[in-house]
C-alpha cells in the first residue's frame, strides 16, 4: 500500500515542476488539469490488464479517448503470422502541411500475479495460450503509458495553433511477444496512414526518480532472440542408466556450456547475454525421459555478436549431445524464432535536439544521461530496416525519490520492472511523461 510519506513527496514533486517557467504560451497548466482524469484511466488500465494479442477492451478504451479529443481512429490494424487480427489503433490529427510524426504507446499486460496490495491492483485470471491459469498484471508500466499517451493527445489536440502537420498516433498490442509492431506494419500501417518522419515513445524505469527522465543516444535496447532446443536421448528405466541416453544429464552439460558463449566467445567489449528461461523434462522418479525441451533468449548489441551466440547454441548442443553417445538420428533440433526483436537505437541527431528541448520544458536538473540496457523492444521496427525514420524513446522516472535513495545506500534494489511487486510513483510519473511528449512533438512540429 503507498504510504503517507510517499504521497507527500509526490504532491510536492507535482507541485515543484511548473514553477520552473511560466510563459504565456505555457501549456503545462493544462496539463495539470487533465492529471485527475489521466490518473483515473492509469488505475483502471491498472486493474484490467489484458494479454498480448487479447487487448479487445484496452484498445477500445484508447480508441474512444482519442476519438473524444477529435482524433479520426481505426481499429483492428495490425495482422500476425498466423493470419490473425490485431487490437491496433491508429489515431490521425491532421494540422496543415508539415512533418507527420509517430508516437506510440504499448497496451498489453503480463502474465503476472500482482502482490502490490494496492486498492485497485489486478484481480484478473486468466488462461494463457497453453491453457493454464494465470494472473495478469501491468507488471511493466504499460498503463502509465497509455495514460502519458493520452495525455499528450488532448494537451495536443487543445494548442493546434503551436504546430503544424500530421500526428499518427499507434496503439500496439502485443509488445511483450515481440510480435505487434511487426503486425501493424505487416497490415499496410505507413501505405494506409502515411510514412512518419520521426517515430517517439518513452519507456518508465524504476532506477529513475519519478520527475526526471533519461535521454540515450545511439543503442537504448539490446536486440532479442528466443531460440527452442530439444535434447533428445533414449529413454529407459531409472534402475538402468546404460541402457539409455539420459537427456536430463545432457541438458544440465548443455546449460553449463551455454555460459561460456558470453565469458570465453565473445569479445569482452561486446555486452551479450544467453539466458535458459524455461527447462521441462520428465514425468517421474525412476523414468529417464526420451527428451528435455529448453527455450532461450539472447541479447545483444549487434547483429555480428548475435549470429554467433546462435551458432554457439547450435554448435554445443550438437557437441554434447554428440559426447553422449546420442545418435545422430537423435541429434538435438534447435529451432530459431525468426521474428526476433531488433536493437532499439536512439537516432543521435534526434536524441540531442529532443534532449535540449526537455532541458526546457521540464529542466535541466530532471534531464539525466542514461545507460543502454540489455532489456527489448519492437518500437525500433517502426523506424524500418536501415533505420530508414529517426526513431527515440525516452526513460521516463517511475521510481519514488527517497525510496530510491535508500535503494543506492543499502544496496537492496527496488522492485524491477515484470516484477509483481512493481508500482510506479504515478502522478508526478504522469505529468512528466505528458509535458516531455508534448515537449518532444512541438519541437518536432512548431510552426
Amino acid at each position: 500500500m503507498p504510504n503517507p510519506r510517499s504521497a507527500l513527496i509526490s504532491a510536492l514533486l507535482f507541485l515543484a515542476l511548473p514553477a520552473l517557467a511560466a510563459p504565456a504560451d505555457d501549456y503545462r497548466p493544462t496539463v495539470d488539469s487533465e492529471v485527475p482524469s489521466l490518473l483515473a484511466i492509469y488505475k483502471d488500465l491498472h486493474a484490467h490488464p489484458e494479454l498480448s494479442q487479447y487487448e479487445e477492451h484496452t484498445a477500445a478504451l484508447l480508441a474512444n479517448e482519442l476519438r473524444k479529443s477529435g482524433y479520426t481512429v481505426t481499429e483492428h490494424v495490425g495482422r500476425y503470422a498466423d493470419g490473425q487480427g490485431a487490437y491496433g489503433v491508429v489515431a490521425i490529427l491532421k494540422n496543415g502541411a508539415g512533418p507527420m510524426v509517430l508516437l506510440r504507446t504499448e497496451m498489453d499486460a503480463l502474465p503476472v500475479e500482482e502482490k502490490t496490495g494496492l486498492p485497485f491492483a489486478s484481480q484478473v485470471r486468466t488462461k494463457n495460450d497453453a491453457g493454464e491459469t494465470v494472473g495478469v498484471m501491468h507488471a511493466c508500466g504499460h498503463d502509465l503509458h497509455m495514460a502519458c499517451f493520452l495525455g499528450t493527445a488532448r494537451t495536443l489536440a487543445g494548442i493546434k495553433d503551436r504546430w503544424h502537420g500530421t500526428l499518427l498516433l499507434i496503439g500496439q498490442p502485443a509488445e511483450e511477444r515481440i510480435g505487434g509492431a511487426r503486425a501493424m506494419l505487416a497490415d499496410g500501417l505507413y501505405a494506409r496512414f502515411g510514412k512518419p518522419d520521426y517515430c517517439i515513445a518513452q519507456h518508465d524505469d524504476p532506477s529513475i526518480a519519478a520527475g526526471n527522465v533519461g535521454v540515450v543516444p545511439g543503442p537504448l535496447l539490446a536486440s532479442s532472440t528466443s531460440v527452442d532446443v530439444i535434447i533428445r536421448g533414449v529413454g529407459g528405466h531409472g534402475a538402468h542408466p546404460d541402457a539409455t541416453k539420459d537427456p536430463i544429464v545432457v541438458a544440465a552439460q548443455f546449460v553449463l556450456a551455454l555460459q561460456t558463449i558470453v565469458s570465453r566467445q565473445t569479445a569482452p567489449q561486446d555486452p551479450a547475454v544467453v539466458t535458459v528461461g524455461s527447462i521441462h523434462g520428465g514425468t517421474k522418479h525412476n523414468i529417464i525421459p526420451d527428451e528435455v525441451k529448453l527455450e532461450i533468449s539472447t541479447r545483444a548489441f549487434s547483429e555480428n555478436v548475435r549470429q554467433n551466440i546462435l551458432a554457439s547454441i547450435e554448435r554445443i548442443a550438437r557437441g554434447v549431445a554428440l559426447a553422449a553417445g546420442i545418435p545422430e538420428h537423435r541429434a538435438p533440433i534447435v529451432t530459431v524464432d525468426p521474428d526476433h526483436a531488433p536493437v532499439t537505437y536512439n537516432d543521435p541527431e534526434l536524441a540531442g535536439r529532443l534532449k535540449e528541448a526537455l532541458r526546457v520544458s521540464l529542466g535541466g536538473d530532471h534531464v539525466l544521461d542514461s545507460k543502454p540496457e540489455m532489456a527489448s523492444e519492437d518500437f525500433g521496427l517502426f523506424g524500418l530496416e536501415g533505420r530508414q525514420i529517426p526513431v527515440f524513446m525516452l526513460r521516463l522516472g517511475a521510481a519514488d525519490p527517497e525510496k530510491l535513495k535508500e535503494s543506492l545506500r543499502t544496496g537492496k534494489p527496488l522492485p524491477s520492472l515484470h516484477s509483481s511487486l512493481f508500482f510506479p510513483m504515478v502522478e508526478p510519473a504522469i505529468r512528466t511523461g505528458v509535458i516531455a511528449m508534448t515537449s518532444s512533438v512541438l519541437e518536432l512540429m512548431a510552426k
